[in-house]
């Protein structure tokens, strides 16, 4: 499946201007990415305001999707002083938004991977402490139906009782340590037929004085039970707290190397 058709089309795109919005801020700077829906993301989803495409904000992912239900990327905005906030969003999904992003005392770099419905661009979008959005981002080929398609964890019968259960490991790092962990979630959609949209939305890791180190925001696209990778300050010991989208609570202690726990 190719992101461009081989034949010209025309395309028609209805621009909703929020209240004070040019056209012309709508539009914004050339897209690199030379993408149809770009302009209505800027105006949707970073309400217009002021972009610059930037090679610092990068989107790191396999060209060509091999599973659409598992696409991994990493961002990386660590180039860029001052991050306040992180949204990456995948434009030609039918649900936009993937993952945002605070990193307060994390570096702003963040792995994991996400569902593709088709080809796409997936950017992720910077806000500098000056009001400026610094964008990067990818395409992806993808066969497509990843966010049509039923989560595969749903299907086995234990799988509530493992609902928001944490597995994690820490390495260490120069300036603290390196964390991946896993939550398990099914991440429904919400676009298969009787199934309801059944997600985590919150999670927030603080470490051993309970200071916060990132707040992060997921959304139905990210792929099932999620593996987060992520930089972060300290020796390795943290709390990982959140929610699902039903108030199924996440919590969890990382003690430094392995560490694991459940939803209580």
């Amino acid at each position: 499946m190719r992101y461009l058709p081989d034949k010209p089309v025309a395309w028609f795109v209805l621009l909703v201007l929020l209240p004070g919005q040019s056209l012309l801020a709508a539009a914004g700077p050339e897209d690199p990415l030379g993408s149809f829906m770009w302009a209505e993301m800027h105006a949707r989803l970073l309400r217009g305001e002021p972009v610059v495409f930037d090679d610092r904000v990068r989107v790191l992912m396999p060209a060509e999707a091999e599973d659409s239900m598992n696409v991994p990327v990493l961002v990386d905005a660590t180039a860029l002083a001052d991050v306040e906030r992180i949204l990456v969003f995948a434009e030609l999904n039918p649900i936009h938004k993937v993952l945002e992003m605070r990193p307060h005392r994390a570096a702003a770099r963040i792995g994991f991977r996400l569902k593709v419905q088709q080809a796409t661009p997936v950017r992720a979008a910077v806000l500098a402490r000056d009001g400026t959005w610094h964008v990067g981002g990818s395409i992806v080929d993808a066969a497509g139906g990843g966010c049509t398609a039923p989560s595969i964890g749903s299907a086995n019968p234990d799988w509530a009782s493992r609902l928001g259960e944490v597995a994690a490991r820490t390495w260490p790092r120069e300036d603290g340590v390196r964390l991946r962990m896993r939550v398990m979630h099914p991440m429904d959609t919400g676009l298969v037929a009787g199934i309801p949209a059944f997600y985590i939305e919150e999670l927030e890791l603080r470490d051993a004085a309970g200071e916060l180190a990132t707040e992060l925001w997921l959304y139905e696209p990210v792929a099932e039970n999620p593996v987060l990778t992520l930089d972060l300050p300290g020796s390795g010991r943290f709390t990982v707290s959140g929610r699902d989208n039903n108030g199924n609570p996440v919590l969890a202690e990382v003690l430094g190397g392995e560490a694991g726990g459940g939803a209580r």
